[in-house]
């Protein structure tokens, strides 16, 4: 008998082990003292370091992509949006970074395989938005293989088996062009634990025919095909307005410090014209984002720097500030970062409400399908992957 309870104590800590491992669904309430794995500490907050969502996009941008492109300045917002609802053990809740290639245009180098990192892993929205509207075409070759290879090569993915690690590349070439094979480098994927998601841009038969569908299947990532140059009709709902002046009241609330203040604000307006350009539902959807827990900018805003432990606003430079706040004492200019942080908490209060009102009334209204192709194609690929990783949904 001593024995027997001796194999099942061991079988009982064995399966704690591998439960705490990973992303955590529910909270271990019968552990009195449970071990949480891979809790790692910053150097300079001193706090746990979150679960991490790193994505790399891959696009083509020769002649024919025009349309992939647009999709992905679109549907940015809809990725961001889904991940600010997701969470990951104990209410924990996952950062997202993203990093994005362009290969298969004429303007790139031949000699780096007509490939370029337009953006290392970021979670600044703004760059990020920035970036893929810097995005042009020009036809070119395209070397699916060799892009994968050198993402993973360039970018730092990280050895925490508890981050969900995806590429997402999209192109209407076969996948089997260049001189380095495609199976070599999506092995390499697998053994980083990186998932690799192809999207091909045609008929979804074609892509098969072509290798695309193997490259996923071999990292266990999806293969799908979609209309690129579909144009999504979106649904006008009487939020809209409302959301978009509220949009303009949540830019008020940001205050510019230090080198890059200035030109980081200029940034983000200049975004909000981007996403309204493009059409007024994907304005909306940037200012739903920029409601979120994701749209963090301490690096150049006071209010949200004011939330970290370690910064300290008695070492701001006067003169990097805007001029109504150069003359203000430490005690005045910190009432005012107060005040501005409830004024913005109440604005994204109230997008996020009237997104929810909104959603309801698109989700009643809308035609099967309607969403975008490029969207539709990776929140099926994230939702799936992110599963398996323990990640779940409000």
């Amino acid at each position: 008998m001593k024995t027997l309870n001796q194999i099942l104590a061991m079988g009982l800590l064995a399966l704690t082990i591998n439960s705490a491992y990973g992303c955590e669904i529910t909270p271990k309430v019968t552990v009195k003292n449970p071990i949480i794995a891979q809790a790692k500490y910053s150097g300079n907050s001193g706090t746990p370091s979150k679960s991490t969502v790193k994505i790399a996009l891959l696009l083509d941008t020769s002649n024919s992509m025009d349309g992939l492109i647009n999709q992905a300045k679109s549907q940015l917002w809809d990725i961001v949006n889904k991940f600010t609802h997701a969470k990951c053990g104990n209410d924990a809740r996952p950062n997202l970074q993203i990093a994005l290639y362009q290969y298969g245009n004429d303007d790139l180098s031949s000699r780096e395989g007509y490939i370029q990192q337009v953006l290392d892993f970021s979670n600044d929205l703004d760059e990020i938005s920035e970036k893929l509207f810097s995005l042009t075409t020009n036809g070119g070759e395209e070397y699916c293989g060799q892009v994968i290879h050198t993402s993973l090569k360039q970018l730092n993915w990280g050895k925490n088996p508890d981050n969900l690690k995806m590429i997402f590349i999209a192109g209407n070439e076969p996948f089997t062009q260049g001189r380095l094979d495609y199976r070599d480098a999506v092995t390499n994927a697998k053994e980083k634990d990186v998932i690799v998601n192809t999207i091909f841009c045609g008929d979804y038969h074609q892509g098969i025919n072509t290798d695309w569908k193997r490259g996923a299947i071999m990292t266990g990532g999806e293969y799908m095909a979609i209309n690129h140059n579909r144009h999504v009709v979106h649904i006008d709902t009487p939020y809209d307005d409302i959301i978009i002046k509220l949009n303009s009241k949540l830019n008020r609330t940001y205050i510019g410090y230090g080198a890059r203040g200035a030109s980081k604000m200029e940034l983000q307006s200049a975004q909000d014209d981007n996403a309204m350009e493009m059409e007024e539902a994907v304005a909306i959807k940037r200012a739903v984002s920029k409601s979120s827990r994701l749209y963090q900018n301490s690096s150049w805003d006071l209010v949200d720097a004011y939330e970290n432990k370690d910064f300290d606003i008695a070492k701001i430079k006067k003169d990097q500030l805007p001029a109504a706040l150069k003359n203000k004492s430490t005690t005045q200019l910190e009432k005012y970062i107060q005040e501005k942080k409830v004024e913005r908490e109440q604005i994204q209060k109230e997008i996020q409400e009237l997104n929810t009102k909104r959603e309801a009334f698109i989700a009643k209204n809308q035609k099967e399908n309607a969403k975008g192709e490029l969207e539709n194609a990776m929140l099926k690929a994230i939702i799936k992957q992110a599963g398996k990783k323990n990640y779940m949904w409000e």
